[in-house]
């Protein structure tokens, strides 16, 4: 078993209330749990107007295939155009 773990730190430039934030955060979690059935969070900065953290994670037999999934999950956060990615932390875990 192999679990896949992403921590996306993003910035959110122009939002200007906690309400903007929770509905960003919300659709690019909801997006990416619809498209990819990943288990995602807000994990860090839920006090923060224009910062949030993402934590992202994927289990699977095959370590490629989960790497694979986080790459393509990053990159559809990065196309969303929602918020900008500072920083990615990734880590595989095998059982």
């Amino acid at each position: 078993m192999v679990v896949g773990i992403t921590k996306l730190s993003l910035r959110l430039p122009g939002n200007q209330s906690l309400k903007g934030k929770r509905k960003v955060i919300k659709s690019i979690c909801g997006r990416l749990r619809q498209r990819f059935n990943l288990a995602v969070a807000e994990t860090d900065a839920q006090d923060l107007w224009q910062a949030a953290e993402l934590g992202i994670v994927a289990v699977g037999n095959e370590g490629r295939y989960i790497e694979s999934k986080l790459d393509k999950a990053i990159n559809f956060v990065e196309d969303l155009q929602l918020a900008e990615i500072v920083d990615i932390q990734t880590e595989l875990i095998h059982f």
